[in-house]
């Protein structure tokens, strides 16, 4: 298992990268404190992603289409499908996220990372970070 990476007040930790796997997948565990919300709307451009909900419950918007993710259930997002997530309860939540092919590794989260201070994250660098693992951030 690799190291837990600290991006605001969410974790990631890696359980297989794109490197272990030639490229095929990754997978990583990501945690979510109590009413926390990834508010990028963004796209994947050229990999799939299932999201395993573990723990907690997750609120996922798929192409505007409001998703509850509950331990057990699944969350399936092809590339190019507009999506986000949040914590919105009082528990943390956790879910694993499986992507295929591998393409970011944990090089995008600790870059995004860099980013992050406690007053505010600086959107512009986030952005060419996201811009340059393939993922397109959609700005309303």
């Amino acid at each position: 298992m690799h190291e837990t990476i600290r991006v605001g007040e969410i974790g990631v930790t890696f359980l297989k990268t794109r490197h272990e796997t030639g490229g095929a997948l990754e997978m990583y565990e990501v945690t979510l404190p109590p009413v926390v919300s990834v508010v990028v709307p963004h796209i994947h451009r050229d990999y799939d992603e299932i999201v395993l909900g573990m723990n907690g419950i997750t609120t996922w918007t798929l192409n505007g289409e409001v998703i509850e993710l509950h331990p057990g259930g699944r969350v399936m997002i092809p590339r190019g499908t507009p999506h986000f997530y949040a914590n919105l309860h009082e528990t943390t939540a956790r879910m694993m996220c499986l992507q295929t092919p591998g393409m970011m590794g944990p090089e995008y989260f600790r870059e995004i990372a860099q980013h992050f201070n406690a007053d505010v994250p600086d959107v512009a660098a986030i952005g060419e970070v996201m811009n340059r693992y393939g993922v397109t951030p959609i700005t309303r």
